[in-house]
């Protein structure tokens, strides 16, 4: 079928429902019609001992322009007030205030027909008592709501014979509070599709035994287990935005020993934020987090609007979110700066899309390692700030390719390093690591060297403001140990872990890229920023959740202990002791700042020349030197 052909399609299709709905129209102005006059007999009848012929109202009753003038008047308010626009399906408190509000415009429009217009005008005499239209006003308004309403109660009723029949999902809600009720209306309006909410469960003893929204709360949190079964639910949805999330954590946790599958409501903020979500969704693997994701002051990150902002490594999973964080500060231009062209060319893309004309957008090929070409970047653009997130940070390989780690890591950060100090960018921001604490491998090592490199640029340079940023292991980034689970997972298992009892800090993507802009407004120079990343999380407990996460149990997939790989460690440590004597939180508590160390120039100098002559022999011995911190693991 041709375009032409589908468009025709769709006009016809797009008709006949305003045909239809300017039919469905019709017959509710008929039906209005009827119950109000059904209304204006039913007040004659009440008030008369139900002799309305015998009344003197009678002939004003069943005069036929009597009739079809009030009828018509009804119905043309009743227009007026919107009520036709309404969809009953979904209505609510504005539609019973405005239908109240017609029903006593009415009331009064018919007081005056029948005690002025019709005996003055027509000559048809006729009276009813004053409370009569007070009644008349009562009985109006029932005969304009008790349709809408009864629609509604009709849509949303629970039919239990369908909820064990038809095959749909047990849903049972975790929070019988605003969000449990919305979740419930969610499914309600849905017409069930999406599954049939069955029980609810709260902690707030009180509200055990009672409903919400047409479901019983069945017991607490923690009853979540015995429920589940008792009532077969197929699904959890918790909705709880308000509790804190360790507490959210645990009846995840609750949740995630049973059968039924897991979502998730929207948080407070999601569900204010224009155009937020309004669905449940699946549990991610940041929602185990025992802590909340940190929310950081973008009052701090103001330096960036009309900015020409430079981002090294900027394809990149962090890099990438740098420039869409910094895409939201309004600054003039973003150059994004990357070895790799296929995913600079999909971020350039997705800029482009989401802000259009709005921000210039550059994208530049080339290598830090490359002086020559970084000079032209910087002489090109001369940014007001550098993010510096071009690295080698795979573990494994850099211990294969220890050089390649000093060339890129080392080398690749003091190029940037110069060209911001010539080009007087103001500041500059590099991307380190906890594993440049006390590093037990090459990559940390070379992480450990940037930082140095940043607070011995700070120190000789006038012109330019160096930080870094020190991250835990990023989730979802690429490379890390979400996705190879997810691959793992997927082609059927086992999930690989190193050691049973291996720990990591975790931080989010966006939580990366929010430090990093929040540092370069904070930065006074030389400093190294740690996010709080709460307590560390067991690698042996993400396996498990990912693998729950992912619709299976642990005896399905399996979990394979295959041993530490070189340069690994059990844990990771977020300062080193040096730094801890010193370190301060910043107006953001979340946001420790480690003091900038007194750099010895020379031996800076000395060790920069020797890893120009680094070969694979003695590359570690080399670093081990500068770098006492340093004990290079058995390879």
């Amino acid at each position: 079928m041709s375009i032409t052909e589908k468009d025709k399609d769709m006009t016809a299709d797009y008709k006949d429902t305003e045909v239809t709905a300017f039919l469905k129209k019709i017959i509710v102005c008929i039906l209005d019609f009827a119950l109000f006059s059904v209304a204006n007999l039913a007040m004659c009848y009440l008030t008369q001992n139900g002799h309305i012929t015998l009344s003197s109202y009678g002939k004003i009753a069943f005069n036929y322009p009597h009739f079809i003038m009030v009828g018509v008047m009804a119905v043309i308010v009743n227009w007026s007030l919107g009520l036709y626009r309404s969809v009953w399906k979904f209505v609510g408190n504005d539609e019973i205030v405005r239908g109240t509000f017609a029903a006593a415009v009415e009331t009064v429009l018919l007081f005056l027909i029948d005690r002025l217009l019709f005996p003055n005008i027509f000559g048809v005499p006729g009276r009813l008592a004053w409370f009569a239209y007070l009644l008349g006003f009562f009985l109006i308004d029932i005969g304009i709501l008790a349709p809408r309403i009864c629609f509604r109660i009709i849509k949303k009723a629970h039919i239990p014979i369908r909820k064990s029949r038809d095959g749909r999902k047990r849903v049972m809600i975790v929070g019988a509070g605003f969000m449990g009720n919305f979740i419930i209306d969610a499914f309600v309006n849905n017409q069930y599709r999406n599954g049939y909410p069955i029980v609810a469960v709260d902690d707030n003893p009180v509200k055990k035994g009672k409903k919400i929204n047409g479901v019983k709360v069945a017991g607490t949190c923690a009853d979540i287990p015995l429920l589940t079964s008792k009532y077969k639910i197929d699904e959890i949805v918790i909705c709880i935005p308000s509790a804190s999330k360790a507490r959210q954590k645990e009846i995840i946790d609750i949740s995630m020993k049973t059968s039924a599958s897991v979502k998730i409501s929207p948080s407070v903020e999601e569900f204010l934020e224009p155009g937020g979500p309004r669905k449940a969704r699946k549990i991610e693997i940041s929602d185990l987090l025992s802590r909340p994701e940190v929310k950081l002051d973008k009052k701090v990150c103001r330096y960036l609007v009309g900015k020409t902002i430079l981002v090294t490594g900027g394809g990149g999973s962090i890099g990438s979110e740098i420039c869409m964080q910094v895409a939201r500060y309004n600054p003039k231009t973003i150059v994004v700066f990357d070895i790799y062209e296929n995913c600079a060319f999909e971020l350039e893309n997705d800029l482009i899309d989401k802000y259009d004309d709005q921000i210039d957008v550059q994208v530049r090929i080339g290598s830090v390692r490359d002086v020559d070409r970084l000079r032209e970047i910087f002489s090109e653009f001369k940014p007001d700030v550098v993010f510096h997130a071009a690295a080698h940070k795979h573990v494994p390989l850099m211990e294969d390719s220890p050089c390649e780690a000093v060339k890129n890591n080392v080398f690749g950060t003091y190029n940037v390093a110069k060209m911001a100090d010539e080009f007087k960018v103001p500041k500059m921001v590099i991307l380190s690591t906890d594993k440049a604490v006390n590093p037990t491998n090459v990559m940390g090592c070379t992480k450990r060297i940037t930082e140095i490199i940043v607070q011995y640029m700070n120190k000789i340079s006038d012109n330019t403001q160096y930080a870094a940023v020190r991250f835990g292991n990023v989730l979802g980034s690429h490379g890390s140990v979400i996705p190879i689970f997810k691959k793992q997972i997927e082609n059927g298992g086992p999930v690989k872990v190193t050691h049973p009892d291996i720990t990591r800090y975790f931080m989010t993507i966006p939580e990366a890229a929010q430090l990093v802009c929040q540092a370069g407004g904070i930065a006074t120079g030389g400093e190294v920023f740690v996010l709080d990343m709460g307590e560390p999380v067991k690698i042996m407990d993400l396996a498990e959740n990912l693998i729950k996460l992912s619709g299976y149990t642990v005896d399905e997939i399996g979990i394979e202990i295959v041993g530490l790989r070189p340069g690994e460690k059990l844990y990771e440590e977020l300062a080193m002791d040096s730094e801890i004597a010193t370190r301060k939180k910043t107006a953001n508590e979340k946001i420790y700042v480690n003091q900038p160390i007194d750099i010895d120039e020379q031996n800076f100098v000395d060790m920069m020349d020797a890893l120009k002559n680094i070969n694979e022999d003695n590359v570690r011995d080399v670093l081990a030197h500068f770098v006492p911190t340093y004990h290079p693991a058995e390879i």
